[in-house]
């Protein structure tokens, strides 16, 4: 049976790109502040971007915002995400950024909530509650979740870089963590962009693993640094959303395509 790592990967396969899409419909890039005008803004970049994204990653506070509407304008935008994947012949992974993290009957609530009523395929999770809050998203293989490990804001280091005993920083014993709780394959990690030293140390503790890494562009993540830094072996195991830098583009669909092929020359780079 499939996992979710392994749907990705034929993804990253199909569209020869580690370029996840953000969909991130801040209020004052929409015409109106309304559910409607969220989901348009999104529905469009999906239609400009879909050939060179590997994944979507839509942002569930900028929908939540919207109230009932918003929840209604999100399921809307996965279901256009599924029908562009579907007219491509290749389906595109949807990854929820929703950053839950609660006791484990309310996460089983959680998961049903992203998984059956949205429809995404992964979801991103704060791990600090520990195992048993992380279980009800893993139980199905086939579906994925993105710890936070070491995030691209700048106060992540108030409690993410706390040394603990033998001088492991609370980050990594986030990987340390991961990489034994990921036994179907559907367990990858947060670490961002902007924080290659980070990525290096976290790729070295999990060199099999996927990372999700933000920050590239409108927070300061240099692409090739972070690529170099946090790439597995294979030149692949990471993905890079950008948001701002591509939705603020003139032509959303020249940028991600500009985006893709500079991941190409990096990795090309990587193999002489």
């Amino acid at each position: 049976m499939e996992t979710f790592f392994s749907f990705l990967e034929r993804r990253v396969d199909d569209c020869t790109s580690l370029l996840c899409i953000g969909l991130d419909p801040h209020s004052a890039d929409l015409e109106y502040p309304t559910a409607t005008a969220a989901y348009e803004f999104s529905v469009n970049l999906v239609r400009q971007t879909a050939p060179y994204a590997a994944a979507f990653k839509p942002n569930a506070a900028f929908f939540e915002q919207f109230g009932a509407d918003g929840w209604t304008a999100l399921k809307e935008v996965i279901h256009a995400i599924q029908d562009e994947s579907e007219r491509m012949g290749s389906m595109i992974p949807v990854i929820l950024d929703a950053k839950r993290g609660d006791i484990s009957s309310t996460a089983d609530a959680y998961a049903r909530a992203a998984f059956d009523a949205l429809g995404a395929h992964c979801i991103t999770l704060s791990p600090y509650l520990g195992r048993d809050s992380i279980d009800p998203f893993i139980k199905d293989q086939e579906k994925g979740v993105f710890l936070l490990c070491k995030t691209s804001n700048p106060g992540s280091s108030d409690l993410q870089d706390i040394p603990l005993e033998g001088g492991e920083l609370l980050y990594e014993r986030v990987a340390r963590l991961a990489r034994t709780w990921n036994t179907r394959n559907n367990i990858g990690l947060v670490v961002g962009a902007t924080q290659p030293e980070a990525l290096a140390r976290v790729r070295a503790l999990a060199p099999e693993m996927w990372f999700l890494s933000p920050g590239v562009g409108a927070q300061g993540g240099e692409l090739e640094l972070a690529m170099l830094a946090g790439l597995r072996k294979d030149h692949r195991g990471m993905l890079l959303p950008v948001s701002r830098a591509i939705s603020r583009s003139p032509n959303p669909a020249r940028a991600a395509a500009d985006l893709r092929d500079q991941i190409i020359h990096i990795q090309s780079g990587m193999e002489h």
